[in-house]
């Protein structure tokens, strides 16, 4: 992967980010994303946020080479830190961490948020925390797509703020879009996770410790639910 060829998770992100739009990529890593949206003409000035000293050089170094300093602002900071008022922002991407760490990603940084970004989200596992911070914080899921690439499912979240939205606990787990749609990748991942969580199930009733009974019939709940989704 490089500043020409994203990966096929980047490129399906890159495909939900608005033509013109002014993009700020957290945890941009090399700046692969927005330097390649930049060199495609798909976006008119990018702010790349990399909190790690090395990650941050990289993104600078691809930057420089593409000769884009001029329309791509590096910055070498926390999360939405890197958002500055006078960027404004209508483009947001944060992608490759768990939902848990961009969940709090955003709610640290809800100060840097005008409301009007169009969020584009791909957590590497934890969606269900991630989703139910979206509503709780007024964002409709406008799309949702799952891709496998290298054994691993990858989600990716759109979402724009439209005022109360309230979804039902099973649509936070699964994915209120993802549900109805139906994907061969979205059945294929639940199919292999119900595996999983049976297997997890049986363990427990084998365990020599005593499982928390919390935590077995949290794990109960999610294989009826997967088992009635795929009925």
């Amino acid at each position: 992967m490089n500043h020409n060829t994203l990966s096929q998770r980047l490129e399906r992100v890159a495909t939900h980010v608005p033509a013109g739009a002014r993009l700020a990529d957290i945890g941009s890593d090399h700046g692969y994303l927005p330097v390649a949206l930049m060199r495609r003409g798909a976006i008119t000035s990018a702010v790349a946020g990399e909190v790690a000293l090395t990650p941050f050089r990289a993104a600078e170094r691809t930057v420089r080479e593409n000769d884009l300093e001029q329309h791509i602002t590096v910055r070498h900071a926390n999360g939405l830190a890197a958002i500055k008022p006078g960027d404004a922002i209508t483009a947001l991407t944060i992608c490759g961490m768990g939902g848990e760490t961009i969940r709090d990603i955003l709610d640290s940084g809800k100060t840097h948020l005008s409301g009007e970004e169009r969020l584009i989200l791909q957590p590497n596992g934890g969606e269900q925390p991630l989703r139910q911070w979206l509503m709780d914080n007024g964002y409709t899921i406008r799309c949702e797509e799952l891709l496998h690439e290298n054994r691993f499912y990858y989600e990716i979240i759109v979402a724009e703020r439209a005022g109360p939205v309230a979804y039902t606990d099973e649509e936070l787990y699964f994915g209120p879009l993802q549900m109805r749609a139906r994907s061969a990748a979205f059945l294929s991942k639940w199919q292999r996770k119900l595996k999983y969580k049976q297997k997890t199930l049986a363990q427990f009733a084998h365990a020599r410790d005593a499982v928390p009974e919390a935590k077995v019939q949290d794990t109960a709940r999610q294989v009826r639910w997967i088992a009635e989704l795929l009925a």
